[in-house]
């Protein structure tokens, strides 16, 4: 199987010469346009959850070897949140080659937060079927790294810090409500709103309420950062 120039030039940006084409291929094909001989990314995603989780956890430890497992853990959460993965996947420009179905091309889903996140950790485990947990390890560490050594030292449960944000401000705490769910059942994807008592808000999406929940309050601390 060869891959177009597109793909081609996509696995150059990317790092990874893939011996077996057809692991990129399958990564980058979205549920919408998946059939019987068209098997979608969901498997490989969750796959590329895994190697991405393991490569980082190595990555936070190895970068403050001092650091305890209370400092450790959100620096690790920041770095494997589907938000950081999406912004991965854009400096790559992952949505140029995502292979979407008519009705997610039609919602901008080349640009969804949700879609480009789980994506990059499709491409993350066709990476690894293809070349092994080294060759993943390589191509995670190169586009994350900068990441890795600049992460927050003092990174916090996002809901944690908009919560201590309003007490300070003599506000009550935020409220977050849940505002669609969509997709099926063994995939939902929830969006979600987190909103102040003098009504800023903001959205977010998550396959868990919960981390659609942190998603939307972390908007919601950008969005007050930025005034």
């Amino acid at each position: 199987m060869k891959l177009s120039r597109e793909l081609a030039d996509f696995c150059t940006r990317l790092g990874h010469d893939f011996a077996q084409p057809e692991w990129i291929t399958r990564a980058l094909t979205h549920a919408s346009l998946s059939s019987p001989t068209r098997p979608d990314n969901q498997r490989l995603e969750f796959l590329g959850d895994r190697v991405l989780g393991l490569v980082m956890a190595e990555a936070v430890l190895t970068h403050d070897p001092e650091a305890r497992e209370g400092q450790l853990a959100p620096r690790f959460n920041a770095l494997v949140r589907k938000e950081t993965c999406a912004d991965v996947a854009r400096e790559i420009d992952l949505g140029t080659v995502l292979r979407l179905g008519k009705s997610e091309m039609s919602t901008g889903g080349r640009r969804k937060t949700a879609l480009l996140g789980d994506a990059m950790e499709a491409v993350i485990a066709a990476v690894y079927m293809d070349g092994g947990f080294e060759a993943a390890r390589a191509v995670i560490l190169r586009l994350w790294g900068p990441r890795v050594a600049g992460v927050a030292e003092d990174a916090r449960d996002a809901k944690t810090a908009l919560q201590e944000w309003a007490q300070a401000r003599g506000m009550a705490p935020p409220v977050y409500a849940e505002l669609s769910r969509s997709g099926p059942d063994h995939a939902p994807l929830f969006r979600v709103e987190a909103r102040l008592a003098d009504g800023t808000a903001m959205t977010a999406e998550g396959r868990v309420k919960r981390q659609a929940e942190q998603a939307a309050a972390r908007a919601l601390l950008d969005r007050l950062e930025r005034g």
